[in-house]
């Protein structure tokens, strides 16, 4: 077993086994994009990111602005303290009642952290004698989640329902309770979960379901209100729905929402929340401008529809690889291998494109891709300039990979 000295020399050989090399050429992540986009306009080029969940277009809409402004004209930065012993703000009230009216359900809490959220639900409300069944793709939160729980956690094949049914019907009895976890949209392929049949398999074998919905509200749906009425299935019947505050409603944080009795059961017990600070009052009020615009200006969610359509139809004439994708705000553009999505990432960001590559982490090592966010605010000229630029190259792992600067 090899030691190490310092953590120095630890993180060293661990930065190197996860792929440094692959940043020789140029490290195409962190990009400081506000930067990049400002010195672009200086010299008269464009900068375009489809790195970015900003679904609707709202970030930058001058309500949004406008409402965070206030609130830290009125309340300050900070919430200064956990909610349950410090006191709240009355945002933190407001925008828990629009977020549990918007999507159909009795109340919700919301978290500092939508990765936390997932962590922290998962592993509290499962003990010793209960299973945890998720799908093979899961997001990472929903990983460390089952990793931190002390139940039984059992993986099914991706959006394989059968398999799921099969695990539940041969290990259900083995445990006190089984929770059921899938996400609505998923965020590395863009293909959805069979929620009819998901609700149908948890009455069958009396287990509890979970769907994060991180990437599905405000893009699925005829009001955006995500997979359940994307499929129309009653949210009632779902136990839990994790979303997030960061894509769609442009802001930071995350949520649950359910039944009262678990969300004031959560209030007082849920570790994520009781020994975290509460949300900021500025992005309470940003996120709920972000709701009500969302309900108000429905043209964004079709404005959004088309635009995914757009690039997938374009993408596929030009014989792309999307994968599973359906079409809506998450797309990727599959390649053969790491050095080639490099490449490809770089060959945009040199045409002012901003793409980074998903390798190594996040996905399978061999399935490295580009992945694409769809918003409501990117133009057609935008979609149809990326996606001729990768048609047209043929051999993309021929090129170096270009330094963050060459977009400008």
């Amino acid at each position: 077993m090899s030691k190490f000295n310092s953590l120095a020399d630890y993180a060293t050989k661990r930065f190197r086994l996860a792929g440094k090399a692959y940043l020789e050429g140029g490290d195409p992540f962190f990009a400081a994009t506000d930067s990049l986009r400002q010195e672009a306009k200086i010299k008269g080029r464009h900068f375009v990111s489809f790195a970015n969940y900003d679904y609707l277009g709202l970030a930058s809409h001058p309500a949004v602005k406008a409402s965070a402004a206030a609130a830290l004209e009125t309340f300050g930065v900070g919430a200064l303290a956990s909610r349950l012993v410090g006191g709240e703000r009355s945002t933190h009230h407001h925008l828990e009642v629009a977020l549990a009216e918007f999507l159909g359900t009795d109340s919700a809490l919301t978290l500092v952290s939508g990765y936390l959220t997932n962590v922290t639900t998962i592993s509290h409300i499962l003990g010793s004698r209960d299973a945890l069944f998720i799908d093979e793709l899961s997001h990472n939160s929903i990983v460390s989640g089952a990793k931190s729980t002390v139940a039984e956690t059992i993986v099914f094949r991706h959006n394989d329902l059968d398999h799921l049914d099969f695990l539940l019907r041969e290990r259900r009895d083995h445990y006190r309770n089984a929770l059921i976890v899938a996400e609505g949209l998923y965020s590395m392929d863009g293909d959805l979960a069979d929620l009819v049949e998901l609700v149908k398999i948890k009455r069958r074998r009396g287990a509890w379901l979970l769907i994060d919905e991180a990437h599905s509200i405000g893009v699925l749906g005829a009001q955006g209100r995500g997979l359940c009425e994307h499929v129309g299935v009653d949210p009632q019947d779902i136990d839990l729905i994790i979303g997030t505050l960061s894509k769609t409603l442009a802001s930071c944080g995350g949520f649950i929402a359910g039944k009262a009795a678990v969300i004031d059961w959560l209030r007082y017990t849920l570790p994520g929340f009781v020994y975290s600070v509460g949300l900021s009052p500025v992005i309470t009020a940003a996120a709920e401008t972000a709701l009500h615009l969302l309900s108000q200006e429905p043209w964004r969610l079709e404005r959004l529809r088309q635009n995914a359509e757009l690039f997938m139809g374009l993408a596929r004439e030009a014989g792309l690889d999307t994968g599973p994708a359906i079409g809506r705000g998450v797309v990727p553009i599959l390649f053969s291998d790491s050095l080639e999505t490099l490449a490809a990432s770089s060959h945009l960001l040199s045409h002012g494109y901003y793409v980074p590559p998903i390798i190594q982490i996040g996905v399978p090592k061999d399935q490295p891709r580009l992945r694409f966010f769809l918003s409501a605010a990117h133009t057609e000229s935008e979609i149809r300039g990326v996606i001729d630029l990768l048609a047209t190259r043929k051999s993309v792992h021929a090129e170096p990979v270009a330094s963050l600067s060459a977009a400008t």
